[in-house]
């Protein structure tokens, strides 16, 4: 399939594969997760193992029957002047959280997402130590399950895992207003944003957690909002982004109010607010 092929909209096949594809990645995940793995530096001395490496090729695998194109942080991606023309494209988080697999919190998850002319349209948010999973689609919604809770392991379809699902949001306690925070970006900026809730919200209460988890928790409900003044690229939210959108929540840019979009020239995202529906 050429890149002008790709289909206009989303649909069951590609949650599937995209599923499929967290499915298998977080399984060899976890195999060297049970080792003493090695780890090596980036450029800006965030963690790499060979965890990330070998998810990076087993979703681009899956992904590659799509013939729709993959950005992914393990990846080369593109140029912009290539893909400034991409309507449509995977946008992919191997192992979000890597800091957190490397201490061994069981807080790192596989990302995957679908952007369709820079909005996030499908999203795969899976923990492999856990066996969490959430995910949405447009036209679809958002849902929730664990997959050790299915009768199956996976290799099911995407009609089969949303049977065994249960529809975002989960919760809608008004009573308490959550801030889901990160554990490793408690910044000034955030402080500031916190002790502003305070005296709006007198029964505040705040969450830490790692990767991509923090949306989800504004996905179901566990959280109102989840703040981030500081540096995140275009993979660590997409998934999560699509997840909150199917629940009527929103990621917006913390200074001008506007959605995240995706598949800029730039692929680091501004600071954001992700905001849940209630």
């Amino acid at each position: 399939m050429q890149e002008n092929d790709a289909p206009v909209y989303p649909n069951n096949d590609l949650l599937s594969i995209a599923l499929e594809a967290a499915f298998s990645a977080g399984e060899a995940i976890m195999k060297i997760y049970n080792t003493n793995f090695d780890i090596k530096y980036k450029r800006d001395l965030s963690p790499l193992t060979l965890a990330d490496t070998t998810a990076d090729k087993i979703i681009h695998k899956y992904l590659a029957a799509t013939g729709i194109p993959v950005i992914s942080e393990e990846s080369a991606s593109e140029d912009y002047t290539r893909r400034q023309f991409w309507k449509m494209l995977w946008m992919v988080d191997p192992l979000d959280g890597t800091k957190e697999f490397v201490r061994r919190s069981d807080e790192f998850t596989v990302n995957i997402a679908l952007i369709l002319e820079q909005k996030p349209v499908l999203g795969v948010v899976y923990a492999p130590a856990t066996g969490v999973l959430y995910f949405g689609m447009s036209s679809l919604g958002s849902f929730y399950t664990r997959i050790d809770l299915l009768e199956d392991k996976p290799v099911l379809s995407a009609a089969d895992i949303i049977a065994g699902s249960k529809k975002l949001p989960l919760f809608s306690d008004k009573k308490q207003f959550v801030i889901q925070a990160s554990r490793s970006q408690m910044n000034a900026e955030t402080k500031k944003f916190i002790e502003k809730q305070k005296k709006l919200h007198p029964q505040l209460h705040i969450v830490t957690q790692g990767s991509s988890l923090k949306l989800c928790a504004v996905a179901d409900g566990s959280c109102q909002v989840y703040p981030r003044f500081g540096p995140t690229m275009e993979w660590d939210t997409a998934a999560g982004h699509a997840i909150i959108e199917q629940t009527g929540g929103k990621v917006v840019e913390a200074q001008k109010g506007i959605p995240l979009s995706y598949n800029k020239k730039s692929l680091l995202n501004p600071d954001f607010l992700a905001i849940s529906r209630s």
